[in-house]
Formats: structure tokens, C-alpha cells, sequence
């Protein structure tokens, strides 16, 4: 196994601090490692510009490298193209369900959707405790922007959604 390769599997294990569950890998936020002889460069691409955990992603991602003594290495933040939430594994979307936290459906499809007056229907989000589909939004945000608080109707729970983005 190379450098590069053995960087990923190390990576693999490096927690995203806002969602625990979820490595950085999982969340698709490490986009490339290349190894360039005398160090490595992890490519990460922040949840969203302003997201206050990129600090911390980038200094855990470079410790983690360190501790297993494959560097020197550096981060090199890339914003574009911006981060989506299509870039979720679905290992990833597998852990936010188990993990309380209703991942993200597939983001709609380039210039997005034509607009149709429906009153305040939404598309339902299933429960991730009890699977049911009888959900109600409290909330546009959740404990953070990229999440929204909803409530299960059937088993009574709330739990937050991760927006498709």
C-alpha cells in the first residue's frame, strides 16, 4: 500500500467534530491526497465557506497524518466546486440514520426545479428511529445550518434532517 492509499485509510478515521458518526471521509469532504515525494497535500472542500469547524477538520486531518507517520503534509482548502451533500457516501448516510439524523435525499438536478405554488406541504422525511413518513418541520435549522429540526408524528421523537445542498 502507498502513502497516498495508507492516507486515506487513516482518514477514514478522522471524525467530523459537528457530526461524530461521520468521518471526514464519509462526508466527502476530503477530495483528493496527493503524495508529491517530500510531502503530502489532503485536498479538503468545507461543508459550506462559513462552516466554524474547518479549523478543526483541517488540523485533526493533519495530526492524524502525523500520528501515523506518513508526513510532512499540508491541507489545501478548495471551495470549488462548492461542497454538496450528494458527496455523502452512503456508508455516510447509513451512520446519520443510525445515528439519529435523517440524511439528505439527492440534491435536485442542476438550474433545480420549476417553481409550483403547493402551499406549505414539504416532501416527507422519514423518522430515522421508527422509519415512519408521518414527519412535521419545526424548524428551518437545526444545530446547524446544514440541518433541520423536524418532528415524528408517530413515535413523537424529534430528530434532525441533513439538507440536501
Amino acid at each position: 500500500m502507498n502513502r497516498a492509499e495508507r492516507a486515506w485509510e487513516v482518514l477514514g478515521t478522522v471524525l467530523d467534530p459537528e457530526v461524530p458518526a461521520l468521518s471526514v471521509c464519509d462526508l466527502g469532504i476530503v477530495r483528493d491526497v496527493i503524495d508529491h515525494g517530500d510531502e503530502l497535500e489532503v485536498v479538503l472542500t468545507p461543508t459550506y465557506s462559513g462552516c466554524p469547524a474547518t479549523e478543526l477538520i483541517e488540523q485533526n486531518v493533519l495530526e492524524a497524518i502525523a500520528a501515523e507517520g506518513l508526513g510532512p503534509a499540508r491541507a489545501t482548502l478548495r471551495r470549488a466546486p462548492a461542497w454538496t451533500t450528494d458527496w455523502i457516501s452512503a456508508e455516510g448516510k447509513r451512520k446519520l440514520n443510525d445515528y439519529g439524523i435523517a440524511p439528505p435525499g439527492p440534491v435536485p438536478p442542476e438550474g433545480g426545479v420549476p417553481i409550483r405554488i403547493i402551499g406549505r406541504r414539504q416532501d416527507a422525511i422519514a423518522c430515522p428511529r421508527c422509519a415512519s413518513l408521518h414527519t412535521e418541520r419545526l424548524s428551518a435549522f437545526g444545530s446547524t445550518a446544514c440541518k433541520a429540526m423536524y418532528r415524528c408524528l408517530s413515535c413523537r421523537e424529534p430528530f434532525e434532517h441533513f439538507k440536501p445542498i
